[in-house]
């Protein structure tokens, strides 16, 4: 049996996945499997993957399902992957060609069932790092803990136990299409920490159809998701006066897009959420402004 699974949520891209699929077929080690949830594309996703499928280069898992936005993709990808570790590359994205095989290398000498799976590092397509590497005087860390105490700054690439990311599903929401994805790493994070691996894991390109680029808008069309993000992410034990202050702050603004005037009733910290009323309602206000078209 294969002990990893590459997963790629994909809607409407044909046009790069491609990309993609061409780095897993250059991998010097193939014991991986490559699931597809194509999040209801209508493009030409589903006969190119069929394709390459027919080819038999790599072992390939396809899967097609109604639009739920990414966090929906993730929560079927965690539902069907057997695999003992899993990682996300998103359908813009490419992996080098010896990632697998240093993941399996790294977990084979370093994995434990004390750890929740490996953080590693994100490159951009010049082989530039994204952000800052990870601290050398450390082996393990949470997600949370590596950018909020040792200061590591950047996207990383995270592999995770299967077993483990089972747990807290993200919320499907009625005519919303988008839930934070670290909610998950961050619960996780409670209750292990994860191995550091200063390799590039993978290459990453910011699409202009990408999440990343229309956060505005995502902020705009997605309050309920948004909403419940924030709330999570104020009820972090290990989390900074300031950090909690700020998620406070968006939960006000994604709570008065999303017309929900109980929010203070619903709120985990009515200490936070009162002294974030004024700034918050500026951050709505601006979204309001920026995202008119909308």
């Amino acid at each position: 049996m294969k002990q990893l699974t590459i997963f790629t949520p994909a809607y409407n891209r044909a046009y790069c996945l491609h990309i993609c699929y061409e780095s897993l077929k250059r991998q010097s080690c193939k014991d991986f499997i490559w699931l597809i949830i194509d999040d209801g594309s209508t493009d030409d996703t589903e006969d190119l993957v069929r394709s390459w499928i027919k080819e038999g280069i790599l072992e390939i898992n396809y899967y097609r399902q109604e639009n739920q936005g990414m966090h929906g993709a993730h929560n079927t990808a965690y539902e069907l992957i057997n695999t003992e570790l899993n990682v996300c590359i998103d359908s813009d994205d490419y992996m080098p060609d010896d990632a697998v095989e240093k993941i399996l290398s790294f977990w084979k000498k370093y994995g434990s069932n004390n750890v929740s799976g490996i953080i590693g590092l994100d490159s951009d397509s010049n082989n530039q790092i994204i952000g800052s590497i990870l601290p050398d005087h450390i082996k393990c860390s949470t997600l949370f803990n590596l950018h909020y105490t040792h200061g590591v700054t950047g996207d990383k690439k995270l592999v995770y136990r299967t077993e483990l990311t089972k747990n807290y599903p993200y919320p499907i929401i009625q005519n919303e299409k988008y839930v934070g994805l670290a909610y998950k790493y961050y619960m996780l994070d409670q209750d292990y920490e994860m191995l550091l691996m200063n390799e590039v894991l993978c290459c990453v390109e910011y699409l202009p159809d990408g999440s990343s680029r229309n956060m505005l808008h995502q902020y705009r069309r997605n309050p309920k998701g948004f909403s419940f993000y924030r709330k999570e992410l104020m009820k972090i034990p290990s989390a900074s006066f300031v950090f909690k202050f700020k998620q406070a702050i968006h939960y006000v603004s994604s709570s008065l897009l999303g017309r929900n005037w109980s929010f203070l009733q619903e709120t985990p910290s009515k200490m936070l959420t009162i002294p974030a009323l004024p700034i918050g309602i500026l951050l709505y206000l601006y979204i309001k402004t920026k995202t008119r078209t909308v």
